[in-house]
């Protein structure tokens, strides 16, 4: 499971890391959608060793540089131009490109790359789209990401039931959204309860990406 994050003050970054590293989701993505979220990336990456944080939202190679170079360990796109992904490829950390349509999945697979992030992914289709596409590209894998809301993962079993009827076997599932108040506040809990329902927790401020999908056998 891979929190996604959204962070308006870099000194919220480290006690929110903590707290998630603590609840067991050590593995971090801070989305570039503010100001803060490169300081955020670097103190999480000089503060908290037992995290491992990457950077989503990553549109430009200017984006990758600077989050290389603040200590991401990892990279999320939520599309792929041609000159991204040649950009991805050489920026040295493990990437996961974004794709919403069979002709950017494929141009990827072109490439050798098929684990993608597929996103929006209720809005663009959801599952029934996965299944569509997964005949004639069964080697590819997806993460969805974007409309997985907690009406639909109950707190009880940490899972989408619809998303994750469809799952690979054996891969990683979906974590929670959580509302902005506990960042806002800086509250977290020292070790979340998995059992508490998430939206009284508050420790991540943004929404969750899914687990790797791929059309079953």
């Amino acid at each position: 499971m891979v929190p996604v994050v959204v962070i308006d003050d870099a000194a919220t970054a480290v006690p929110l890391a903590r707290a998630l590293v603590a609840g067991g989701l050590p593995v971090i993505e801070v989305t570039l959608r503010t100001p803060a979220a490169r300081e955020a990336i670097a103190r999480i990456a000089a503060e908290v060793p037992d995290a491992t944080v990457g950077a989503g939202t990553v549109r430009t190679t200017d984006d990758i540089a600077a989050s290389v170079s603040a200590g991401a360990k990892f990279l999320v796109s939520p599309g792929t131009t041609s000159s991204l992904v040649e950009a991805l490829d050489s920026s040295g950390v493990p990437y996961l490109p974004g794709a919403a349509t069979v002709s950017e999945v494929m141009a990827l697979a072109e490439r050798g790359i098929k684990e993608l992030k597929f996103f929006p992914a209720e809005a663009a289709g959801g599952v029934p789209y996965l299944k569509a596409i997964g005949g004639p590209l069964p080697d590819v894998r997806f993460c969805p990401t974007g409309g997985i809301r907690l009406a639909t993962a109950p707190p009880t079993t940490w899972r989408c039931p619809t998303w994750a009827a469809s799952a690979a076997p054996g891969s990683p599932r979906p974590t929670r959204s959580r509302p902005a108040t506990g960042a806002a506040s800086r509250s977290w809990p020292r070790r979340p309860p998995r059992s508490a329902d998430p939206a009284s927790r508050g420790e991540i401020t943004g929404i969750m990406a899914g687990w790797l999908w791929r059309r079953p056998p």
